[in-house]
């Protein structure tokens, strides 16, 4: 009895130490895609490493904060930590001590967190009304005016709309890449998909793998609303989107649930692609880490030399994308 429970005490401390060093890392991963790839690419110095993901959150943490313009306030200001604790579960579900649990372990439970993150970003939008956001003039509003009943449109609607639409069809490329390694272990669960890579060799080095892999790349770039696909928070139009009246400490959770995505989507790729798993007491860590900067350093690049897609643009690019995906999949089970 107390061998179990100190097998259990052990698992539980090296989650633990591995999502705290993961997170640690994911705090500096904006600072590097921004200094040492954006300003490379523009020729300027650039903000300091910790700039946007530990230093602009600590900042946040000291402004004050403000009412939201929304119907349902308390669940608006809870949106972003929703996302922050859906991210570190997918983290959690992606270390091997987590296989001891298959409903947590799997693709399934994976894409369904994935899919709570992107709902928040629907109703981030519809929840907030932003004065900032109304349409220009304003119409006036007193008994007896001409434009009594004239409809307001807000920014945040405008991107409540543009993240359904995404949710609808846009994010088919991450979903299809990540069932593509389901082919190769014939298992959603990713013990068995770990442990078929490490008896056969990595997913990524096979035809399927590599095609999957450049359609994961895309759906990345998607679910992290990066340029190209930032549509849901263009500056052009929408300015922040639906992060118009996150402020203080619900602004600071936005910039680290940013960074921690990113290292997690990473790890991701690593789990299903390679086969090795996250955790602390085994080197292949580094592993993980350099995937992590790897997925950085390419969407670094990616997004500094494209402009935001409208969706003459989108369609197609989500299109080839999810047609590339059936294609792997195919492949894989050929």
């Amino acid at each position: 009895m107390f061998g179990i429970n100190s097998i259990a005490l052990n698992s539980v401390l090296a989650v633990i130490i591995t999502v705290v060093v993961c997170f640690i890392i994911s705090t500096l991963l904006p600072g590097i895609e921004r200094k040492y790839i954006h300003a490379r690419i523009q020729q300027r110095i650039g903000p300091p490493v910790t700039s946007p993901g530990i230093m602009a959150p600590i900042k946040f943490l000291f402004k004050e904060n403000i009412k939201p313009s929304s119907p349902v306030p308390g669940l608006y200001k809870a949106l972003p930590i929703i996302c922050f604790i859906v991210v570190l579960c997918i983290l959690i579900a992606l270390t091997p001590y987590a296989y001891a649990i298959p409903a947590l372990a799997s693709l399934v439970a994976i894409v369904g967190l994935l899919k709570v993150e992107e709902i928040c970003y629907v109703l981030m939008g519809s929840l907030s009304k932003s004065i900032m956001s109304v349409r220009m003039p304003f119409p006036d509003r007193v008994k007896g005016a001409a434009h009594l009943n004239t409809t307001l449109s807000f920014i945040e609607d405008i991107s409540a709309r543009r993240s359904l639409r995404m949710i609808t069809y846009g994010s088919f490329p991450l979903y299809l890449a990540l069932f593509a390694p389901v082919t190769q272990a014939r298992s959603i669960f990713l013990q068995d998909i770990v442990l078929h890579q490490q008896i056969h060799g990595p997913f990524l080095f096979t035809v399927s793998g590599g095609i999957a892999a450049i359609v994961f790349f895309i759906g990345y770039m998607i679910v992290l609303n990066e340029y190209p696909f930032s549509i849901i928070k263009a500056k052009c139009d929408v300015i922040e989107g639906p992060y118009m009246e996150y402020a203080a400490k619900y602004r600071s959770i936005v910039f680290i649930t940013r960074g921690f995505l990113m290292l997690t989507l990473g790890v991701l790729f690593s789990v299903l692609f390679i086969g090795i798993p996250p955790t602390i007491f085994s080197p292949t860590i580094l592993i993980n880490i350099a995937v992590v900067l790897v997925f950085v350093l390419m969407m670094g690049i990616f997004s500094a030399f494209t402009p935001v897609f409208t969706n003459r643009q989108l369609l197609p690019t989500i299109l080839g994308a999810t047609l590339l995906g059936i294609l792997s999949i195919v492949l894989g089970l050929l």
